[in-house]
C-alpha cells in the first residue's frame, strides 16, 4: 500500500519546472499566453551516463486542466507527482523514463489538443514546439518509435487523436476515459444546456457569459455544462474567423446536422478507419475506463476498442469498477505500459 503523507513528499527522481515560449500561440484567438508552463520529472540516475538515452511520455491533462494542478491532493491520496515518483522510483520500478506534464489549458477551459482558429494552435505547440523542446534539453531517444502520450478524460481524447493526426511523433498510447463516442458523450449535455439558456439566459450565450463575468466560476450548477459545450464547439466547430458555431439550436435545443457531422468528423472512434495505417504503426494502445462514468466514456473505450479490433489492432482495453473522477491511480498502469514499450 502506498504510504500517503498529508504533506510535500520529496521525490527520489527529480523534477524540473521549465517555461516554454511558444510561437504558435502567440496572438491566439482568446488572447491566452503564449509562455506555458512545463514539468519534466527525471527517473533516478538521469544524467548520470552522458550517452544514455530514455523513452519520453507525454503527459496532458483533462478539461481545465492546468498544469499546476498535477500536485493537488486529495485526501488520502498521493498526488500524480508522487505516483509518478513512485513507478519509476519505488521498490518495483518500472523500465526509466522521462515524464513529461504538458500544460495547453485554454481560458475556456481546454483545447482538446486540436488545432482550431477558436481557440488555437495547440496540436502544433504540443507535437512541435513542446517536443522540440523537450528533445533538445534532455537525453532522450529523439525518435517517435520512443515517445509516448497519455492522458485522461479530454487528456485521454488527445492521446487517441494525437497520434493518428501527427503519425510522426507519437509511437505508443495510453488513454484513461478519453472523450470517444460523442453522442453519448457529449449530446446529453447539449440538452442541459439548451435547458439552461433557456431558463436564465433568453436562449442567449452571449447573457450567459456576461452573468459569469460578474461572479465566481462555477457558483451556478449550470456553469459547467454550458462553458463545456462552448468550449468544445470552440475546438470541433469554429469557422475560420474564429467563430463559434454551435451544433444545436439554442432556442430549441435541436442539432444542427451539418455542424454535428464536423463533430463526428473528430470523434476517435469515426476517425479510426482512416488513420488505420497511423494506428497499426504504434507500438501499443492502452485503454481503460469506469464502468460508471458520467459521460458515458466506458462506451467510448469500448466503441475505440472494437474499432482496432477491425483494423486487427489487438490492445488491452479494460473497464473497473469506478466513476470518471477520482482515477488517478490508474495513470501509472497506463504509464508502466508504455514505458515497457518505448525502450527498446
Amino acid at each position: 500500500m502506498f504510504h500517503v503523507r498529508p504533506w510535500h513528499v520529496e521525490p527520489r527522481g527529480r523534477f524540473e519546472r521549465q517555461t516554454v515560449r511558444s510561437r504558435v500561440l502567440e496572438g491566439n484567438p482568446l488572447g491566452d499566453p503564449a509562455e506555458r508552463p512545463l514539468w519534466v520529472y527525471l527517473p533516478p540516475g538521469c544524467g548520470d551516463d552522458p550517452d544514455r538515452r530514455y523513452p519520453s511520455i507525454y503527459v496532458i491533462q483533462g478539461y481545465t486542466g492546468q498544469v499546476d494542478m498535477w500536485w493537488n491532493r486529495t485526501a488520502l491520496r498521493p498526488t500524480v507527482p508522487e505516483l509518478v515518483d513512485e513507478l519509476f522510483a519505488g521498490p518495483h520500478p518500472a523500465p526509466p523514463a522521462i515524464v513529461v506534464m504538458v500544460d495547453c489549458w485554454t481560458s475556456l477551459g481546454g483545447s482538446q489538443f486540436l488545432n482550431s482558429p477558436g481557440t488555437g494552435r495547440y496540436l502544433d505547440y504540443l507535437c512541435d514546439e513542446v517536443v522540440a523542446f523537450v528533445d533538445g534539453r534532455y537525453p532522450t531517444m529523439a525518435a517517435r518509435e520512443h515517445r509516448g502520450i497519455a492522458g485522461k478524460s479530454s487528456g485521454g481524447y488527445g492521446a487517441m487523436v494525437a497520434p493518428m493526426l501527427r503519425g510522426d511523433v507519437f509511437g505508443a498510447l495510453a488513454s484513461h476515459a478519453g472523450d470517444a463516442l460523442f453522442e453519448h458523450c457529449y449530446l446529453p449535455d447539449m440538452a442541459r444546456a439548451a435547458r439552461a439558456l433557456r431558463d436564465h439566459y433568453g436562449g442567449s450565450y452571449e447573457r450567459f457569459f456576461a452573468d459569469f463575468a460578474t461572479r465566481p466560476a462555477m457558483s451556478k450548477d449550470s456553469d459547467g455544462v454550458l462553458l463545456g459545450i462552448w468550449a468544445m464547439a470552440a475546438c470541433y466547430s469554429a469557422e475560420p474567423d474564429g467563430t463559434v458555431t454551435l451544433p444545436f439550436d439554442p432556442a430549441t435545443g435541436r442539432l444542427r446536422d451539418r455542424v454535428w457531422e464536423r463533430w463526428l468528423a473528430l470523434d476517435p472512434v469515426r476517425m479510426a478507419a482512416g488513420h488505420a495505417a497511423q494506428l497499426r504503426s504504434l507500438r501499443g494502445i492502452y485503454l481503460d475506463a469506469g464502468r460508471r462514468d458520467e459521460f458515458w466514456l466506458d462506451l467510448g473505450a469500448a466503441a475505440f476498442s472494437a474499432e482496432l479490433d477491425a483494423l486487427g489492432i489487438s490492445t488491452p482495453s479494460s473497464l473497473f469498477d469506478a466513476t470518471h473522477a477520482g482515477i488517478e491511480y490508474r495513470y501509472p498502469g497506463g504509464l508502466a505500459f508504455l514505458a515497457e514499450r518505448l525502450g527498446s
